[in-house]
């Protein structure tokens, strides 16, 4: 019988058809389930796509040569490319190579984590709001899903996680947190990984990291904690369509991530784009700039206007309408703008991504109409957008 760090081809394949399937079930109702056959909505032209967490600028320039310049070579995997990637970052961070592992996005470690920390008797661990992808994963392998609210100041609350995680497997801990934007700092994180029971793991999900000033947690994954990093070049990079991510930990703890996601070689133009994303060394202070230029001036008009929203720090924030989020979502929508889910928790806030200054600009106007009530939002026939972020009702 396979052991957790060596699962059969059949127990990797079983897993990840299982995974699916249960996520799909847990997420989506039977004839929401039926618009997915038909196919994902369309948006319309010109539509305001604050919905996704996406990043409007798209790859940078240097990535866009790479992606042209290699497409001839697509007809072979070129794993080299991959280990040039690794071995950039970890060059950048001050890391061995093998504490390192590419995937097409920070997504597929977040499964596979979930699978190889969590079971029937080891809990996952995770804020309340936040992004609940984990969360589904767990359900799918049997494990006990624990969702802690956040603190009054928007934190991820270590002692109450450790409070009602005594089983856990895995605590999971997404700083800038989705869909808030707000941060958990790093001496939280210290001593949720120092008081955390034996044999968990804590995974650190730094997709949002770039657009903040935080202190990133690597440190702890050099000290060889207990500790799992992801980060994703779908955000500040701009290259959510083409799926590059990385997964840091301890080379044990990499294996046993690795065991569920078996080789699955990289698309050849993420990592030609990421090499060169990561060699542009003044594109993430620049994007971080323009993402907080346009998120504080935002929120300069919400505070003008009397609207209450989170601290965020990051390219998204949950804003408080007042109002049924399904409503707000709708009557956006007939604006054609297009606006983040709701959360159960909230069910009367909307997360926004901040996009471009005219974007947030026609998201203002929007928005402004829909309170005032010169725009009703109202029922739908379902509507449904769906993608690694998740998945919208509008209606």
């Amino acid at each position: 019988m396979a052991s957790q760090t060596e699962l059969s081809p059949f127990s990797r394949r079983s897993f990840l058809q299982v995974t699916s399937a249960a996520v799909a079930c847990q997420m989506l109702s039977e004839h929401v389930l039926a618009q997915v056959v038909r196919g994902q909505v369309s948006f319309p032209e010109n539509a305001v796509r604050i919905n996704s967490n996406e990043n409007p600028l798209g790859p940078c320039q240097a990535a866009r040569d790479a992606v042209t310049a290699i497409l001839p070579k697509c007809g072979r995997y070129n794993f080299n490319l991959t280990e040039e990637v690794v071995k950039t970052f970890a060059e950048q961070q001050g890391l061995k190579p093998e504490y390192i592992l590419a995937y097409p996005g920070s997504t597929p470690p977040l499964y596979y984590g979930v699978a190889a920390f969590t079971s029937p008797k080891a809990s996952f661990v995770i804020a309340e709001p936040g992004y609940e992808a984990g969360a589904g994963a767990a359900k799918a392998v049997g494990a006990r899903v624990v969702n802690v609210p956040l603190t009054k100041t928007w934190a991820h609350d270590v002692k109450g996680m450790l409070a009602a995680g005594p089983d856990a497997g895995l605590f999971y801990v997404c700083t800038p947190n989705n869909p808030t934007g707000t941060l958990t700092s790093h001496e939280d994180v210290e001593y949720l990984v120092d008081h955390k029971p034996k044999g968990s793991v804590v995974m650190v999900d730094e997709a949002y990291i770039h657009f903040s000033d935080a202190p990133s947690c690597i440190d702890m994954v050099k000290a060889d904690k207990d500790v799992i990093v992801l980060r994703t070049f779908s955000k500040i990079y701009g290259m959510a369509g083409l799926r590059c991510g990385l997964a840091i930990a301890r080379p044990d703890l990499l294996n046993r991530i690795n065991a569920y996601g078996g080789m699955d070689p990289m698309p050849v133009t993420a990592n030609a784009a990421a090499l060169a994303s990561l060699r542009e060394a003044n594109l993430v202070p620049e994007r971080k700039a323009v993402n907080t230029r346009v998120r504080e001036a935002t929120f300069a008009w919400l505070s003008k206007n009397g609207y209450t929203y989170t601290p965020s720090v990051s390219n998204c924030f949950m804003l408080k309408a007042g109002k049924p989020a399904k409503e707000v979502i709708g009557g956006m929508a007939k604006q054609n703008v297009f606006i983040g889910r709701p959360w159960p928790s909230m069910p009367d806030w909307v997360r926004i991504t901040v996009g471009t200054q005219a974007e947030m600009e026609q998201f203002q106007t929007a928005f402004q109409n829909f309170m005032s009530g010169k725009v009703v939002g109202r029922i739908y026939d379902p509507l449904l957008e769906r993608n690694l972020d998740g998945a919208v009702r509008l209606a």
